[in-house]
């Protein structure tokens, strides 16, 4: 699908997750401003719907716009008709699956085990999310990559300026990066310049990891 062509060529998603309606306008701008094409806000957050609207109408064109956290098919249906322009989950829902599908939305469900990575693939996933990689860590990462190799991995958690090259290096097609991409103190003050900053660190160390 068209945004699995743009995950796979930026190799970064943004994570925005438990951030007030009004950070997550100048965490967008920043972001979007420092280059990231892809950012999403999880669902679990307080007013995800509204932020998933007011960065469709902000962002048009030059980000896309997605919701995390999507564990079933109400919350999927939610954050689609919120504007929400790819889906992407912790867990595998055949159902979300099939209704992301059906909706031409891309998704990319989060799986651990070889067995749910592959079922999340042939159900019609065109990327899987590897989680949780904090605690997996990049051992597993390259040893799942053997079997698993014709399968696109977002590796998600624990990814940081100093150590993303290292992710890719392990077989990570993409990455999905959340704290670490939002300085706490530029957040707070609503410094999209400084949010831009950083985030274009981020967008320039996933292009240039050529693994």
């Amino acid at each position: 699908m068209k945004l699995t062509h743009e995950l796979l060529n930026s190799r970064l998603v943004a994570i925005l997750r438990g951030i007030t309606r009004e950070e997550a306008r100048a965490a967008g701008a920043g972001l979007a401003a420092g280059g990231v094409r892809l950012m999403e806000v999880t669902m679990n957050t307080a007013g995800a719907l509204d932020i998933i609207q007011d960065w469709r109408s902000a962002y048009d064109g030059q980000a896309y716009v997605g919701a995390g956290t999507v564990l079933n098919m109400k919350m999927a249906q939610e954050a689609v008709s919120a504007g929400a322009q790819f889906l992407i989950s912790p867990n595998v829902d055949l159902k979300v699956i099939h209704y992301a599908l059906e909706q031409g939305i891309d998704i990319w469900p989060g799986a651990m085990t070889p067995t749910e990575i592959a079922a999340a693939f042939y159900a019609g996933a065109e990327v899987v999310k590897l989680f949780p990689m904090a605690s997996l860590g990049l051992g597993y990462l390259r040893e799942i990559r053997g079997p698993l190799n014709h399968i696109p991995l977002i590796a998600t958690g624990g990814v940081t300026l100093s150590n993303i090259a290292e992710y890719f290096e392990a077989g990570a097609s993409a990455v999905g990066i959340g704290s670490s991409l939002l300085p706490k103190d530029a957040l707070a003050a609503g410094n999209i310049e400084g949010i831009a900053e950083c985030a274009g660190r981020f967008v320039q160390a996933a292009v240039k990891s050529n693994f």
